[in-house]
């Protein structure tokens, strides 16, 4: 598949995940991971502070253990369970120091021998009262069977509030307001525990905004503000009259929970703040219903699958092309979605799916940068097998590196390079005298010597012209103007004496030897994509290149194999022996060209130079006293 195919298949990949996420997030088996979510940014939030008038008196241990004491104003305290009137001495002595209502989260089930001196005790103050009620499922052989557990008609005509919470399936946690059963109970529905004590309390509140518990902190929160107080702590003459209570002056107009806290008791729940006393948990649920806090989810169902196919929409267009820009994209809109979500939590009591969308998010993102890697792998490998045709193998290594750098330059782009043109003396004679066979095989020989040495120095190979080879150096990627033109002068000497050494092979295998003319100019030339739509190259074009061709063809009548232009001379002049051979007018061109014959390096042995001069003269006679002859 082409990089087009690919890029197509990572943005549907990418859209499908993300509308995925959202229906995930929508569907009920999905809404695991959403609840997590809401419990850890409740934790990022961090406590809030809890109503001033709303206070726990919690049966923990510390009460079970300072009762068994046997202290007078403790009495009936001493072997839990404790006595019912216990709990009407502590429920009358709040109210007549103000309290607005006590809920006890304690289900009083059946008769006891003191219910009618509890009913006597809270007489007063029935309308303040709440008492458990809790419903019980048990199994039978074929189906469940629920029960009301109600307080004993005993106690007297009290409220009562339904202390079950509603949890979530797979969760078995605690996150939702309301009583869970209260509609399927054979006896009627019931209000929940916090909806009877905020009634009790004289608290007609508006219907909340939404169904979830805003949870004020981690079990402990109430203990932790100074509004828990252990349960003897009421009865206790000395801690009543302390500054911790003040007489019962804490309490006045307060709503007071009472309820066990202790582990032994069995009444730790499992909550979206971790476990906490089923007590704390009515207390967040009481707060949340007075301050007006209830938590209500939004974004569900085919407005999220909207809201997040067209984020992902634009962020695909912003990085469009760019599979690092749309993954970064993708993980960025993850981020701004999570903090969205975040602040309308903290700012605005909505819950907004975020599990499922941000994992959408990032999923899709890394499929897109997958598909994005596998497309830019295909594209350096195809780019990597025509350039080792051509190029230098760490040319080829750049230019793979910085594919987009090469992109540019086949639009077309004006650059500085050497341009060497080099053509075999004679071919078409030669070409007269060889069968085809044999020239073929004699001149790929020929280029394979000469390439091998134009792509050893950084040279790249533009194209073949019948005999003849075109290279620069500095195209596409220059190594400095000097840099670049000593390579194309090492290459032309390196090819001087490659061929050399192949004359030699070729005589002793009594075949014809090749000599050519080596032309180097330095100047502007234009590269890019030339040609018509059916069939592109990558080419360079210009004066420059037309110069460099013009003095190769001068060789022959110059009388030597490696002519350099002025503009190359200045570049290497210190470097290189030269034999200054004039201006010279080259055909086509308007100004005479300075050349400068190249003998070799600074100190370099002359003997070569001169003996391929010599023996170019003897096989331009050679080849014309052979030809006279046929």
């Amino acid at each position: 598949m082409g990089r087009n195919l690919w890029q197509m298949v990572g943005a549907i990949g990418f859209g499908v995940l993300v509308v995925g996420g959202a229906l995930l997030a929508a569907l009920p088996w999905g809404e695991g991971w959403e609840y997590r979510t809401l419990a850890l940014g409740m934790r990022l939030r961090g406590p809030r502070p809890v109503p001033p008038n709303l206070w726990i008196v919690a049966v923990d241990d510390r009460a079970i253990g300072e009762g068994a004491k046997g202290h007078p104003n403790l009495a009936g305290m001493e072997q839990f369970p404790w006595q019912r009137t216990v709990y009407a001495r502590a429920i009358a002595k709040m109210l007549e120091a103000g309290a607005a209502a006590v809920a006890v989260d304690l289900v009083f089930e059946g008769e006891s021998p003191v219910d009618a001196e509890f009913a006597r005790i809270l007489a007063p103050y029935r309308d303040r009262v709440i008492l458990a009620a809790s419903n019980e499922i048990s199994q039978g052989v074929e189906a469940q069977f629920e029960r009301l557990v109600q307080p004993s008609p005993t106690l007297g005509p009290l409220r009562q509030g339904v202390v079950n919470f509603a949890v979530v399936p797979g969760l078995e946690t605690v996150f939702h307001l309301g009583n869970a059963y209260a509609a399927e109970v054979s006896e009627g529905a019931k209000p929940s525990f916090a909806e009877a004590a905020l009634r009790a309390a004289g608290l007609e509140l508006a219907p909340p905004a939404g169904d979830l518990i805003h949870f004020y902190g981690p079990g402990g929160t109430w203990l932790a503000a100074g509004q828990q107080v252990s349960f003897y702590q009421i009865l206790d003459r000395q801690n009543w009259e302390s500054e911790l209570l003040e007489s019962g002056q804490k309490l006045q107009g307060a709503i007071v929970l009472i309820g066990a806290t202790s582990e032994g008791l069995q009444d730790i729940q499992p909550s979206a703040w971790g476990r906490m006393p089923g007590v704390e948990i009515h207390a967040n649920a009481v707060a949340t219903l007075l301050e007006q806090r209830a938590l209500r989810r939004q974004g569900t169902g085919w407005g999220l699958v909207l809201g997040l196919g067209s984020l992902a929409t634009v962020g695909l267009y912003l990085g469009r092309g760019k599979p690092v820009r749309q993954f970064l994209g993708g993980w960025a809109l993850a981020g701004a979605w999570s903090a969205v979500a975040f602040f309308a939590f903290v700012q605005g009591g909505v819950w907004l799916p975020v599990a499922w969308p941000v994992a959408s998010l990032t999923l899709g993102s890394l499929w897109i940068l997958l598909c994005g890697a596998i497309a830019d792998r295909r594209d350096k490998l195809a780019l990597r097998r025509t350039l080792e045709r051509y190029v230098a193998a760490p040319i080829v290594n750049q230019i793979v590196n910085q594919p987009e750098d090469y992109r540019a330059l086949l639009g077309g782009k004006k650059i500085q390079a050497a341009v060497l043109f080099s053509d075999v003396r004679s071919f078409t004679t030669l070409s007269s005298l060889l069968p085809p066979d044999k020239m073929v095989a004699q001149l790929n020989t020929y280029f394979g010597a000469m390439v091998d040495v134009i792509l050893e120095y950084q040279g790249t190979v533009d194209k073949f012209i019948g005999d003849a080879i075109m290279a620069e150096f500095g195209s596409p990627v220059s190594q400095g103007p000097k840099q670049d033109a000593l390579n194309a002068v090492r290459a032309a000497l390196e090819m001087r004496s490659a061929l050399a050494a192949l004359r030699v092979a070729w005589q002793q295998a009594d075949e014809l030897p090749f000599f050519n003319g080596i032309g180097i100019n330095y100047g502007e030339i234009v590269v890019g994509n030339i040609g018509s739509p059916k069939r592109l190259e990558f080419a360079a074009i210009g004066d420059t290149v037309n110069v460099a061709s013009r003095i190769e063809s001068v060789t022959k009548e110059l009388g030597t194999d490696i002519v350099i232009s002025e503009s190359l001379y200045h570049l290497v002049a210190d470097e290189i022996e030269a034999v200054d051979l004039g201006e010279m007018q080259l055909k086509g061109r308007i100004g005479a060209v300075k050349l400068y014959g190249v003998v070799g390096w600074k100190g370099c042995d002359r003997a070569l130079f001169e003996g391929i001069r010599q023996q170019m003269q003897e096989f331009s006679t050679a080849i014309r006293t052979r030809m006279a002859a046929t």
